[in-house]
């Protein structure tokens, strides 16, 4: 199983009001949806390692880490070969789509689920609103 990790980036890790949705603009089967930014964990990093780089890469942006979204089962299954982790995180400027995305949109609290999510990220998407 490979893992990949993930950020729900909000305003306030302490009482978050806005959530950050990236819509996927590759590859084709997953162009419009929307996801969690983030992305797999290469080879000798560890997960967080991996998420600040995917930060970086994907939005431009530096992040500090809250707590773990945590799955039962240790992680989120995204389909039987991916699985994800997830962590709470506020940027450190204003993200920007720059790599495998065309559009970011913030969220406000209560409307998490008003985008069409890669089906991975429902259940997630719905746990973190519902905390």
């Amino acid at each position: 199983m490979r893992l990949v990790v993930g950020a729900a980036i909000v305003d306030d890790l302490r009482a978050p009001t806005r959530l950050l949705a990236a819509r996927r603009s590759a590859p084709p089967a997953l162009a419009g949806k929307w996801e969690l930014p983030g992305g797999k964990v290469e080879p000798g990093e560890t997960p967080t390692d991996a998420l600040h780089r995917e930060l970086r890469e994907e939005l431009g942006v530096g992040a500090r880490l809250g707590a773990e979204v945590e799955h039962p089962d240790g992680a989120w299954p995204l389909t039987p070969e991916l699985a994800m982790r997830v962590w709470w995180a506020v940027v450190d400027g204003p993200p920007q789509p720059l790599q495998d995305h065309d559009e970011l949109r913030w969220l406000p609290r209560g409307r998490w689920l008003s985008v069409d999510w890669l089906p991975g990220d429902v259940p997630l998407v719905e746990v973190m609103e519902a905390s």
